[in-house]
């Protein structure tokens, strides 16, 4: 609402000389701002929205290569037959490790450690291989990337961004029963015990058929 205040004129001397000045009419004005309702919920995010923005993360990811290059050294070692330690990051975990690295250790498995009746490598290599294909701990996808008679190397990816994980399983020769394994994020510091938790999901599933591990990490 607006009010006009009255013209007037008034004599100013200024340098010697009189002028008349005239005062223009002022005008008052006064807004009225609409009540904002900071209580109303936000709307639900659809699942429509949600399948596009992680689409737009896995182009994303596709664009800066987050998923990363294998590492060269991976398989079994030749000079001290064994998988490759953990690098000093916190994202692996490696049965190779000293048992004092609580960090990097993971002990072994036996897959006849809780059977009546004893299987052979043959058999139990199927029962890993079932495992690996069948579950997607955190979500991630598995791909089966190299197989041999004593040595399986899978490649854990993202379900958003794409970060791969590598995933190696050795049966040593010579060792009854055993199964060594490693599994290591190829990108950055952290992940969150993904590598471990996803070893302790694997292992869970295999105790069904008649595995075990020496300890319960």
């Amino acid at each position: 609402m607006a009010f006009p205040a009255p013209s007037t004129y008034y004599s100013q001397k200024a340098y010697g000389k009189t002028k008349n000045v005239s005062t223009l009419p002022r005008i008052l004005v006064c807004q009225h701002s609409p009540q904002q309702n900071n209580d109303k919920a936000p709307e639900p995010v659809t699942r429509r929205e949600i399948i596009l923005r992680s689409s737009e993360l896995a182009v994303v990811g596709a664009i800066f290569n987050f998923s990363g290059k294998k590492p060269e050294y991976l398989g079994v070692q030749k000079n001290q037959p064994g998988l490759a330690l953990c690098p000093a990051t916190k994202n692996c975990v490696s049965t190779s490790e000293s048992v004092a690295d609580l960090t990097h250790y993971a002990p072994p498995w036996n897959y006849n450690g809780a059977r009546k009746k004893p299987v052979s490598k043959e058999v139990a290599m199927e029962e890993l291989l079932q495992v690996i294909k069948s579950l997607k701990p955190d979500m991630f996808t598995p791909q089966i990337m190299e197989k041999k008679d004593d040595y399986v190397r899978v490649e854990y990816q993202s379900p958003i961004l794409g970060f791969v994980d590598d995933v190696e399983f050795w049966f040593p020769p010579g060792k009854d029963s055993i199964v060594e394994y490693r599994s290591a994020s190829r990108r950055g510091n952290f992940d969150f015990d993904i590598n471990r938790k996803r070893i302790k999901a694997l292992r869970q599933e295999l105790e069904k058929k008649g595995w075990a591990s020496q300890d319960n990490f």
